[in-house]
């Protein structure tokens, strides 16, 4: 990358901080009224709803044309275990922004300790230590009864975000393990060139572009049993290879 391009996406990543600053006053109030003036069943939808807006200002701000093909595979009435690969702090709000559903993320605890935007991912999101045993298993009893409620829950198998030269990195089991135990299906998307656009690796160095985002058919888990558990990686790991080739 030669200097006047560097030059360009530290200006361009500054503009980009100053709107995300001015919006974030706005939007965590009424993340506060949402939780504390309607009641558990109807607040995770509201707040929700709240999230698709303020991703959809961000990409309208960050000038970053969103494209989901096969929409249509998913039905904003059935509850799923939604999983993505990672490429970027961009995907957050093209997860937010790729269906209708209402879900909850899996995030690190670590984030529910920040000021004013912890107790917002306190409430929306299922927090877990990954160092702690006994909090990796609370989290799986929470994603369960999220999927009992109704509510989907959305993790990225890879773990974290991935800042190496493969297209994947290796998968986790826990999203593939909560699918079979609550025998929903997987929903699988996959992003394709949000890093071009800030990547892992220069997180103040973004530009302007286009992100897209595809949706595969999703898995059904009826009937299957740990044993599966190998193939279905395999299928969700295929699907989103397919894709990224």
């Amino acid at each position: 990358m030669d200097l006047i391009s560097r030059i360009f996406r530290i200006i361009f990543s500054i503009y980009c901080a100053i709107f995300f600053l001015i919006s974030f006053p706005i939007v965590i109030p009424l993340y506060f009224l949402v939780f504390n003036l309607f009641s558990k069943d109807k607040s995770p939808h509201i707040a929700h709803a709240i999230s698709r807006v303020w991703a959809r200002y961000l990409l309208v701000i960050f000038m970053i044309h969103l494209k989901v093909e096969n929409k249509n595979y998913i039905d904003s009435n059935q509850t799923y275990i939604f999983v993505a690969n990672h490429l970027s702090m961009l995907d957050i709000p093209i997860y937010a922004l790729a269906c209708t559903n209402t879900f909850r993320f899996l995030s690190k605890a670590e984030l529910g300790k920040v000021p004013l935007l912890g107790y917002v991912i306190r409430k929306l999101y299922i927090t877990v230590n990954r160092k702690d045993k006994h909090d990796r298993s609370k989290s799986i009893e929470k994603m369960l009864a999220s999927l009992k409620e109704g509510i989907s829950v959305f993790l990225a198998p890879e773990g974290t975000r991935n800042a190496s030269s493969e297209k994947l990195l290796p998968f986790k089991e826990g999203a593939f393990r909560l699918a079979i135990s609550a025998q929903l299906p997987i929903a699988v998307l996959t992003i394709r060139n949000s890093q071009k656009l800030l990547a892992p690796a220069r997180p103040f160095e973004m530009c302007p572009g286009k992100i897209v985002g595809r949706w595969s058919l999703p898995i059904s888990t009826i009937g299957m049993t740990e044993k599966d558990l190998p193939l279905l990686i395999e299928l969700v790991r295929n699907a989103m290879m397919k894709d990224l080739d």
